[in-house]
């Protein structure tokens, strides 16, 4: 779940996020979430701890909820380790924390927080707010932040504490991933090319801290349509101009002239394409190379409606998500050399 043109009134807005909730969960769908921006241009981001707090309530009992992602180093740890902690109780139990640095410079300065420091920010956030989960009292003294003998009195349903999924698209955000979260997000824009290339490293990663090796969530834009050509065709109708913005913005691994100038060449590699069938056959493709779990896609792009986004979740729910409800990915040993 995403954002919405500034023009959308709010009550509006929330109401279609309600309606895509119900929606998803109709279709199918086992995970709901929603990432983080502050002051962005052109479009509105509700902020996800207190939206899904909302949604929580309309959740079915075998779905999940979760962030993808925070910007974790905008937060100071004890308040976000708290508010996590009481979202997770919120929903039972059911909340994945999907956490990053994010890429525009101009949210860290606007918290004069340190942009070039990001990633150490970050892996000292995660280590912080663990201890706050898990200890009764926490003495903490890291290059950010210090606690000094502090009782914790907010700890999450789930123990030790909700899993944590971290994006990264290169190597350095890989190897970080393994050693700080439980898994690796993979970010829509990376071909299965590229990931590959990069499997190995989290799990030589993982297995030299004796961690525990849990199938990656994968997100992926998806159209269906009758056709490839009309898929591809739908797409660049609806997506196009959210493209040039992230590119615009500085986004990796999109460049914003050829977005500009070639955005369905630029896009249709890491893309899921075509009818049904087609796109069916290029998931279960992807599942026969790549060790994925939660498959995570797009429903609503900026500007559709409540009803476009019900009628995209309708037909994927029923022509990819109940067709393929039983597809297990191969595992690490056959993914990795």
């Amino acid at each position: 779940m995403g954002d919405q043109p500034v023009s959308t009134p709010p009550a509006e807005h929330l109401d279609l996020m309600l309606r895509k909730v119900d929606a998803a969960q109709r279709a199918g769908f086992k995970y709901l979430t929603i990432g983080q921006h502050f002051l962005y241009q052109d479009f509105r981001w509700l902020q996800p701890i207190p939206l899904l707090a909302r949604l929580a309530a309309e959740l079915d009992d075998d779905v999940r909820i979760g962030t993808t992602v925070l910007i974790g180093p905008l937060h100071h740890p004890v308040q976000l380790a708290e508010d996590l902690a009481t979202l997770d109780i919120i929903t039972r139990g059911k909340l994945v924390v999907g956490i990053g640095t994010g890429y525009l410079e101009h949210e860290y300065e606007v918290f004069d927080r340190p942009y070039k420091k990001r990633y150490s920010l970050l892996e000292e956030q995660i280590e912080l707010m663990t201890q706050l989960w898990t200890q009764d009292r926490v003495t903490f003294h890291g290059k950010f932040w210090q606690v000094e003998d502090r009782p914790t009195h907010i700890h999450p349903i789930q123990q030790p504490r909700p899993p944590i999924w971290l994006g990264a698209m290169k190597e350095q955000g890989v190897r970080r991933a393994a050693r700080h979260g439980d898994v690796w997000t993979i970010t829509p824009q990376q071909t299965i090319e590229q990931v590959e290339g990069l499997i190995d490293l989290y799990v030589d990663e993982r297995r030299a801290l004796g961690l525990p090796l849990t199938k990656f969530p994968l997100r992926r834009e998806l159209q269906v349509a009758d056709s490839f050509d009309d898929a591809l065709s739908d797409f660049a109708n609806v997506a196009r101009g959210k493209y040039v913005s992230y590119a615009g913005q500085g986004m990796g691994l999109l460049d914003k002239e050829r977005v500009e100038r070639e955005f369905l060449e630029n896009v249709k590699d890491h893309v899921l394409l075509g009818s049904g069938e087609q796109v069916r056959a290029q998931i279960t493709e992807i599942a026969g190379r790549l060790p994925i779990g939660p498959l995570l896609i797009r429903p609503h792009w900026p500007g559709m409606d409540a009803a476009q986004t019900e009628a995209y979740l309708q037909r994927v729910g029923r022509e990819v998500v109940e067709p393929l409800a039983d597809l297990e990915s191969v595992d690490f040993a056959a993914a990795t050399v």
